[in-house]
């Protein structure tokens, strides 16, 4: 993976830079602890397949720390392709968007899809995507969540990932589409849209259920 510094968005020293870097050390210092509690619990409780239910203000401090979860793992790591001007990214935001969505339901996941990644467009150069990244992003959230709520498993996490792939691809498509007036040009963004969601499916399937049964213990304790 490269971690993008166009435009010195991100580059040492930078404004930019400490912000991501205080994001990405508060929210792994602040969860560290509570997921090795729910885990330990898991170990001795085993695995349950309900989502997790917040009160409201768990819910608020969730999907804000999901939304930036989101945007920084979109901002930091990702690969340019060279395909065209504005598209063509690949980047590992799609990780907390279905982590969001399984764990905590299509609320949260929807909220942090879209807003994470729309945030990432309107701060680094690509605000052009902006309303389409607000959209498709926010509805892979939306059926991930709807998909596996309260029917965490493994298979149903799965088929939760091929409908989000389905979103993505065709999403995009159609926004490329309308950006640049061609039907062929889209075409060449499709293999990076299928390799984001292949790497996060490796990634997150393994993990999503232990994760999600770890939550529950942890806020509905």
């Amino acid at each position: 993976m490269v971690i993008n510094v166009e435009s010195g968005t991100l580059k040492k020293g930078n404004l930019w830079y400490s912000v991501h870097t205080h994001i990405v050390r508060y929210t792994l210092q602040s969860n560290i602890h509570f997921l090795r509690k729910g885990i330990g619990k898991v170990m001795t409780k085993g695995i349950t397949n309900k989502t997790v239910s917040l009160n409201h203000v768990q819910s608020i401090a969730v999907t804000a720390v999901m939304i930036a979860l989101t945007y920084v793992f979109t901002a930091f790591v990702n690969i340019r392709l060279p395909v065209m001007a504005k598209g063509g990214l690949i980047h590992l935001g799609n990780i907390p968007l279905f982590l969001a969505s399984i764990i905590f339901g299509w609320k949260v996941g929807m909220i942090a899809g879209g807003v994470g990644m729309a945030l990432f467009d309107v701060t680094s150069g690509w605000t052009i995507w902006a309303p389409f990244t607000l959209i498709v992003a926010g509805l892979m959230g939306f059926v991930t969540g709807k998909i596996s709520e309260n029917k965490n498993t493994y298979g149903r996490n799965a088929i939760a990932l091929i409908f989000a792939l389905v979103i993505k691809v065709v999403g995009y498509y159609v926004a490329e589409w309308i950006l640049y007036g061609n039907m062929l040009t889209p075409v060449s963004s499709i293999p990076g849209n299928i390799i984001q969601i292949v790497i996060a499916g490796v990634v997150v399937l393994p993990v999503s259920v232990r994760l999600s049964e770890a939550s529950s213990h942890i806020f509905n304790q």
